[in-house]
């Protein structure tokens, strides 16, 4: 299972979601996408448009997950650095691993990670 998670601003567009993707190292081989279940709505889009599904994940699938980023006010409003790794963290679990680090769209407002790893 190869899991691309997403933290994104409301106003986001489908194009900063692709961008922010494409940032963290594109869409080849990812399985499905996750954010935040509050968010899933907002990433059906891109999930339609690659063909993958969409997890939606509860807050406290994300808390205390192992980010390689650490934002302070990530964390003081989700309980991790980066609601990005870990979405794809989460979801790809057991044995998850992140490729690298949360990638930003241009505009500053989606944030893109993949995670390999975990049963499909």
């Amino acid at each position: 299972m190869i899991v691309a998670g997403f933290g994104f601003r409301s106003e986001t567009t489908l194009a900063a979601l692709q961008d922010a993707l494409a940032r963290a190292g594109g869409a080849v081989g990812v399985t499905h996408l996750a954010t935040l279940a509050a968010k899933a709505p907002g990433l059906e889009p891109l999930g339609q448009v690659l063909g993958v599904p969409v997890i939606a994940l509860a807050a406290e699938a994300l808390r205390d997950q192992a980010t390689i980023t650490r934002s302070g006010r990530v964390e003081a409003l989700h309980g991790t650095g980066s609601v990005a790794e870990a979405a794809a963290l989460a979801a790809a679990r057991p044995g998850a691993r992140l490729r690298g680090a949360r990638a930003v769209s241009a505009d500053g407002t989606a944030t893109a990670a993949i995670a390999e790893g975990g049963i499909s």
